[in-house]
């Protein structure tokens, strides 16, 4: 549980900025189109620190990096708290991420580490229920404080928390000797970490007002290019950072580009919805949250089921229907107004967030079904990364959308482009349905209970 704060910590800040985005843009002076670009960047931040939080832990100690990142994160939550303009924001946020990115896969380093193999599985269960609960209460209560206080206020508890996980860690858990491990690919460190932040900047500056067009295409070129060269350098490398030759296993390869068409749409949606609610239905940041919230209601109730469900009716008929339905149900949002009833709204929302999260459980667990043991941790590393770069493309598919749409009807923002953005999200994720009917009827068999015995269980994303 001392683990957990950390990670609830990282999961509640995430869904409180998505309800006070509005007010902050209003307050430093620029739109909240633009301000996807915070949420895009911190995004980014995960996706370059992460691959290389496990390699850190065992270097210099996992309590180590486990409080440094602790405070790296206090201390991103303080800039953000005192930035005047959009780039001291987002550059914030930049350090906050880096500070999250070390947080949740060091705090499950320590777990697994510190806890016998007979109780890990109950471990790991206390583990993640902050982690759903985080998302739950985050946006009523960044509704409630950027409604009733003031939106500094949501990056300024983060420091009692933070101050608060500290001192526990400290007291209560043992210090954990370095190992010493592989040497780091510091070449690909640096080529991964340019592909994917000039890639993802790229393609959210081609919708930002007031930048040149011509920034984006550049930043996207430089990614690609650095990409590129990356997987030549995997080639020449006997310990690649993130080795794509993990990609010849099917199922792995399924499951990271079809579940990634599928997350852009979770990706969009938190920066979509309450954006719509505030702007264009003129809810307050309160009264938003405290819509939104039941979408993590719903993703927390499929924990109880999804395991026997998956073992039911198989990978390929779980994810296909799941996929699918969630797809429809995000872009239902696209025919709601102001004169929707609110009951139905909040309905859509909760079972879409089920179904989502249904999936994802399936999907988190069919990446490991054909890896070998050994493998495991760089599938890890390739999926955590995989994630936070189709969660920032969502967050600028939906903003090139809204802008797109109001620059083809020369008018400014209005319901209409709203949801002409949550189409397009939508039609994205149903791609990835598409992806799921190919696979095997027996695909994720090594994942399904069979005569009571279980020879790997089903994971939370």
């Amino acid at each position: 549980m001392i683990l957990a704060v950390a990670l609830f910590m990282e999961r509640m800040d995430s869904t409180i900025i998505s309800t006070s985005l509005p007010a902050i843009a209003a307050d430093i002076g620029t739109s909240p189109i633009a301000l996807k670009l915070a949420i895009t960047t911190y995004l980014v931040s995960l996706a370059i620190f992460i691959p290389i939080s496990g390699w850190v832990a065992d270097r210099f100690g996992a309590l180590k990096i486990f409080r440094l990142a602790i405070l790296v994160f206090m201390i991103g939550s303080i800039g953000c708290a005192y930035s005047n303009s959009l780039e001291a924001f987002v550059l914030w946020r930049f350090v906050q991420g880096a500070g999250g990115s070390m947080m949740t896969p060091v705090s499950r380093l320590l777990l697994v580490r510190g806890t016998p193999r007979n109780e890990l599985i109950d471990a790991l269960a206390w583990l993640t229920i902050p982690a759903l609960i985080g998302p739950i209460i985050g946006p009523p209560v960044g509704g409630f404080i950027t409604t009733y206080l003031s939106w500094h206020w949501i990056f300024w508890i983060n420091v009692p928390i933070g101050i608060f996980g500290i001192l526990m860690v400290t007291k209560f858990l043992d210090p954990v000797e370095p190992r010493e491990p592989k040497p780091l690919d510091f070449r690909g460190f640096f080529l991964s970490g340019i592909a994917f932040s000039a890639f993802t900047f790229g393609i959210s500056v081609l919708s930002l007002p007031a930048v040149p067009l011509t920034y984006g295409y550049i930043s996207i070129a430089v990614g690609i290019v650095s990409g590129m060269i990356y997987i030549w350098h995997t080639y020449r490398t006997p310990h690649p950072l993130l080795d794509p030759k993990l990609f010849r296993y099917p199922l792995f390869r399924m499951s990271i580009f079809a579940a990634s068409n599928f997350r852009m749409g979770l990706g969009a949606l938190p920066f979509l919805l309450p954006l719509m609610l505030q702007l264009q239905f003129g809810l307050t940041p309160l009264q938003s949250g405290l819509i939104t919230f039941v979408t993590a209601l719903g993703s927390m109730g499929s924990k109880f089921f999804a395991s026997r469900t998956y073992n039911l009716f198989g990978f390929r008929n779980v994810l296909a229907l799941t996929t699918l339905l969630s797809a429809v149900l995000l872009g239902a949002n696209g025919f709601f107004s102001p004169e929707t009833p609110v009951a139905l709204i909040m309905f859509c929302l909760l079972v879409g967030g089920l179904l989502r999260s249904m999936a994802f459980s399936g999907v988190s667990a069919m990446t490991f079904a054909d890896v070998p043991d050994d493998e495991s941790g760089q599938a890890t590393s390739i999926n955590a990364v995989a994630q936070r770069i189709s969660m920032a493309m969502g967050v600028a598919l939906a903003g090139g959308a809204l802008d797109l749409s109001s620059t083809i009807r020369g008018s400014t923002l209005d319901l209409t482009d709203f949801h002409i953005a949550f189409f397009v999200v939508a039609i994205v994720s149903a791609l990835a349905t598409v992806s799921f009917l190919r696979l095997p009827a027996d695909a994720g068999e090594t994942l399904i209970k069979r005569g009571g015995r279980k020879r790997r269980g089903l994971a939370a994303e």
